[in-house]
């Protein structure tokens, strides 16, 4: 069991080759806590689009803009909080990629992914802060 209350922080400019830092975080996470192989897949592939999106879409790649990226961890679970310097979008306004008429786009489906891989998904601020909790009890 891992102890509660530990907070990570990292800060990253909006370019998509800073992508591999958050792998490598994400690794690093993974092992010192030893999370489970699937809490390793579902957290690498969520927080991976999360950080994407607010790199190309909430910061327009620019990289003076910056992505902070922090991690709270409880007894039971592990939270991460995405949060871009963009003015936010509408969450209820991104098409279902699982509808006949999104299967074919190219875009679309990071919100899926994370709401479907994260335990819970919260958008604050418009969407420029996204939260990503996984429950590590089942680990």
């Amino acid at each position: 069991m891992i102890q509660g209350g530990i907070i990570q922080h990292i800060e990253l400019s909006s370019k998509l080759e800073n992508l591999s830092e958050i792998e490598n975080f994400i690794d690093d996470v993974c092992e010192q806590y030893k999370f489970g192989e699937d809490h390793y897949g579902n957290i690498l592939i969520a927080l991976t689009e999360a950080v994407n999106n607010a790199i190309t879409h909430g910061n327009k790649l620019d990289p003076n803009k910056k992505v902070n990226l922090n991690m709270e961890t409880t007894t039971s679970d592990v939270e991460f909080t995405i949060t871009d310097e963009g003015t936010g979008f509408d969450v209820d306004s991104v098409p279902d990629p699982t509808l006949p008429e999104n299967l074919e786009k190219l875009s679309g489906r990071g919100i899926f992914l994370m709401k479907t891989l994260a335990d819970d998904v919260v958008f604050e601020e418009n969407g420029a802060i996204i939260k990503l909790r996984f429950s590590l009890s089942a680990n």
